[in-house]
């Protein structure tokens, strides 16, 4: 039987969960994707690249408070069945340490962060780094594309966003959007789209007050300009950079507890292994992120 690799395992031996800091969870689903297809492949690609890391991230070396890595969740079957298995995961992890789920297509965020609201109890904010603001209602005949992973969030979880990088819209999501700013009772959707980001050179942010302590990060890899990732199923020009999505996500860090994430929408180019190690480092610096936001608290 094939050895189904371990995340950053060349240089780190698997924790047991109750000793890792970081809990890995790969989720290859793919149900709804509407333009590239691949998604499936790209949990399996990440951790196959991560064992190329280095152990130091450009600051330290997270890899030094313990990775577990946990077998594939069962993506067999449609959202009602594959849902509550990632629940069940990640509801595991929290008990433990920080989620770090791959995936996968989005749709997987909006289980993930229910399973993170139900561990911790309390409320939680999301930040999302995305080329698309998956504010849909429906896409293609279901509410739980990818296309609509945002509305789940914010529709159906309450949860406020924070959207990063966004530079593909449809009118429906435009209106919401308007809807949501001029609703008071509403929580909050912050729009930092890349349109002002780029061309300006932002590297901080700062979050509004009032947005829950605890925050959950999703990073669809197409917020990244596909210079740095066209591996991906939907890729949009005039993204964000390596540095600047860096200096951004440290931004959130430092303002407040991030308690969970996901790297998601890598589609592996056969013979093209260098976005799949793109999307492992996204994981690693992200994780590197957390730790020392974690360790200055």
């Amino acid at each position: 039987m094939d050895h189904t690799p371990l995340f950053l395992e060349s240089e780190f031996a698997q924790r047991p969960a109750e000793d890792a800091a970081f809990h890995i969870i790969p989720v290859p689903y793919e149900h709804t994707v509407s333009y590239g297809a691949g998604t499936a492949r790209g949990p399996a690609a990440i951790l196959e690249a991560s064992n190329q890391l280095e152990v130091f991230d450009g600051t330290g070396c997270p890899g030094e408070e313990g990775f577990h890595t946990y077998p594939a969740v069962d993506c067999g079957g449609g959202p009602e069945t594959v849902f509550p298995r990632i629940m069940t995961a990640v509801g595991e992890a929290m008990h433990h340490g920080v989620p770090l789920v791959l995936g996968g297509e989005h749709s997987i965020t909006a289980p993930a962060v229910e399973a993170v609201q139900q561990a911790v109890g309390a409320p939680v904010g999301v930040i999302q780094f995305d080329a698309h603001a998956d504010l849909r209602d429906e896409y293609e005949g279901s509410r739980r594309s990818h296309a609509c992973v945002a509305r789940r969030l914010h529709g159906d979880l309450g949860t406020p966003l924070v959207q990063i990088g966004v530079r593909a819209l449809s009118p429906e999501e435009i209106v919401y959007r308007s809807t949501v700013a001029n609703d008071p009772s509403a929580p909050v959707i912050v729009a930092h789209d890349a349109a002002v980001l780029v061309p300006e050179g932002i590297t901080e942010i700062v979050l509004p007050e009032g947005f829950p302590e605890l925050v959950y990060v999703t990073i669809d890899v197409d917020g990244l300009d596909p210079s740095v990732i066209p591996a991906t199923g939907t890729p949009v020009p005039g993204g964000i950079g390596w540095y600047q999505f860096l200096s951004l996500l440290t931004s959130i860090a430092a303002q407040r507890r991030i308690i969970a994430a996901d790297v998601v929408e890598l589609a592996p180019i056969a013979g093209q292994p260098a976005w799949d190690y793109a999307a492992a480092e996204i994981v690693h610096r992200t994780i590197g992120i957390i730790a020392r936001s974690r360790s200055a608290s």
